[in-house]
């Protein structure tokens, strides 16, 4: 069938493009995610949304499809949190398999999700293999205090496909936002997710309230979902949808830095987080204060009834 109709509605630049109801994304996503379509399709979808920008009706249509083809991790005893790691470290070392750990210390079942996007970064999966976990090799139920790092292909390979046409287009596009919002689970979850630019909290809060999603949404280091260990951002949680600022961002630095390591190599991130889940240093304040909200948002699910989750 083609989705040229589609980009004829999406594609008529910045200001005249109109916005795709929630049914028409779900099916212009499945298409795209089947691979039923020309890549030249594919690339204009691509281009078209990056200057146009989705709305949260066409973010939930694209959900719905990705839904629909996601081999959805089955539910067990507890809430699954989820960790989607997109970004990897530039600058400070990658800490997302610390608040992981940290969190299946507390006896919660993590899933981290990802694949590397940004080449001269080194990845969470890069760092959790350090750590002795490596890549699941099949979608199983993740126990409770367990660590699974699963890559996006094994999880829904049209979405990794869509994730690398920014390799060849050197753009974004609908999938890496995408990534960070969806719940790749059969049961209760509590998504973590991040932003860097002021705009994608606002498209992403609203996304969460008409998805109904229980998620914890702050602004993340370099992309990545876990709190800056320098400062205190603000974190929001949402249950079923329904926001609520669980912590105020704190001005200024703190009054003890971390003591980071100064370089951000796997092997050094690694030896670091084991040094600090050992106690040889100490958990950075704000990633104690996330893994607490977390761990109050988990309780909250819990007490949900299953059919309201």
């Amino acid at each position: 069938m083609g989705i040229s109709q589609y980009i004829k509605e999406i594609g008529r630049g910045k200001d005249g493009a109109r916005a795709l109801s929630r049914e028409q994304a779900t099916d212009l996503f499945g298409q795209v995610l089947d691979r039923s379509v020309t890549d030249l399709e594919v690339g204009g979808f691509c281009l078209a949304m990056r200057i146009k920008g989705e709305t949260e009706s066409e973010m939930a249509g694209f959900l719905d499809a990705t839904y629909a083809r996601l081999n959805m991790v089955p539910e067990g005893d507890s809430p699954v949190v989820v960790l989607p790691s997109y970004n990897g470290a530039r600058k400070l070392p990658v800490l997302t398999p610390l608040l992981a750990l940290l969190l299946a210390r507390e006896g919660l079942p993590v899933l981290v999700h990802g694949t590397a996007t940004e080449s001269t970064r080194i990845s969470a999966q890069n760092v959790l293999l350090a750590l002795d976990i490596p890549a699941a090799t099949a979608i199983k139920e993740i126990a409770n205090g367990e660590v699974c790092y699963a890559t996006t292909e094994l999880l829904c390979p049209g979405l990794k496909q869509l994730l690398d046409v920014r390799r060849a287009v050197g753009l974004r596009n609908p999938a890496h936002s995408l990534v960070k919002l969806m719940a790749p689970c059969a049961g209760p979850s509590l998504v973590v997710s991040s932003y860097t630019h002021p705009e994608y909290a606002i498209s992403m809060a609203a996304t969460f309230a008409l998805m109904e999603s229980n998620a914890l949404l702050l602004r993340g280091t370099e992309g990545e979902v876990v709190a800056d260990p320098r400062r205190v951002p603000q974190m929001t949680g949402y249950l079923r949808g329904q926001p609520s600022i669980v912590q105020e961002a704190h001005t200024g630095p703190l009054a003890a830095v971390p003591d980071l390591p100064k370089e951000i190599d796997a092997d050094t991130t690694a030896r670091y987080i084991r040094d600090v889940l050992a106690g040889r240093k100490a958990v950075p304040h704000p990633i104690a204060l996330q893994v607490e909200h977390i761990l109050r948002l988990t309780q909250h699910i819990r007490t949900q009834s299953p059919a309201t989750v």
